[in-house]
């Protein structure tokens, strides 16, 4: 499965420290579980929590769930230790935050090499700062081994000074940015955390905003935003009806010569279709899962 098409409607962060919250992420239904260091980690806590971490990583205990570590930044006390220890769990990924430009993303596929991190781990890196939304082309594009971007919305609204409002209108540009550099490198853009864990019709209002956007799916605080978050980002019954419908009549129309193609009183053209397979692809993936 391509790395555009493994689904990741949902990615529940789930604190490092905590032992009973990494057995219970086993029956989550999240696409993908991002194992923190990072925020969730009290300072003293942290060498405890990588070996837990690293642990559950290497397990193989989360079935078809996608496994992150989320390490502590660059810079930090912690970042070597967090390498070598995440290296040698293999997971899926490991989640870098505040990566800021093109020559850090070497620096960290040089230091994944360095210890022996297996090919299958790729580097998921967060954009969380004003000068990483306007380096993100540099980023996106700066290494194969780069998969996934991830935004990291509080603490860019931390550094811009906005606010949190309805309709994320101070983060709209740098939401969009991150969005255009990820699609023109072929990468993965997830969007960041909603922290109102108990405004359930907010959280589906941005959920919403951000699948119309064109985001692959979102980063999670909580288990219980995981099933509207999957609802959401999941192609509708609606979607995948009339994207057969598409394929359909277009199939149907080249194979008796008409250049003309409508469905529902529409003009169809191949971009309409290359949008309904690729809907379909992603239905496919969704349904591989269970």
């Amino acid at each position: 499965m391509s790395e555009a098409l493994r689904p990741r409607r949902s990615v529940l962060y789930m604190p490092g420290a905590n032992e009973r919250a990494l057995e219970k992420a086993k029956g989550i239904p999240a696409d993908a579980l991002i194992l923190d260091l990072e925020d969730a980690v009290a300072p003293d806590a942290k060498p405890e929590a990588r070996a837990r971490v690293c642990a559950a990583a290497a397990s193989g205990d989360y079935g078809a769930k996608e496994i992150a570590i989320r390490i502590n930044g660059i810079g930090t006390q912690w970042h070597e230790d967090d390498i070598a220890a995440a290296a040698a769990a293999g997971p899926d990924a490991i989640v870098v935050p505040k990566v800021n430009s093109a020559e850090e993303v070497a620096q960290l596929i040089a230091a994944f090499e360095a210890a022996g991190a297996p090919a299958r781990t790729k580097l998921w890196a967060m954009l969380e700062t004003p000068v990483a939304v306007l380096n993100a082309e540099s980023i996106a594009t700066a290494s194969d081994r780069l998969t996934v971007l991830v935004m990291g919305t509080n603490d860019l609204a931390k550094e811009l000074y906005a606010e949190h409002v309805p309709g994320r209108a101070p983060l709209l540009f740098g939401l969009q940015k991150c969005l255009m550099a990820a699609r023109l490198a072929g990468k993965v853009i997830l969007d960041g955390v909603y922290n109102d864990i108990k405004d359930d019709e907010g959280f589906r209002a941005e959920c919403v905003q951000g699948k119309q956007f064109g985001f692959d799916g979102r980063t999670l605080i909580h288990p219980s935003q995981v099933e509207p978050c999957n609802e959401v980002f999941a192609p509708s019954a609606d979607e995948i009806e009339h994207s057969r419908k598409v394929i359909a009549a277009f199939d149907e129309a080249q194979a008796e010569g008409r250049g003309v193609v409508t469905v529902d009183g529409r003009m169809i053209e191949n971009l309409h279709v290359d949008i309904a397979r690729h809907i379909l692809a992603v239905a496919d993936a969704i349904a591989a899962l269970s």
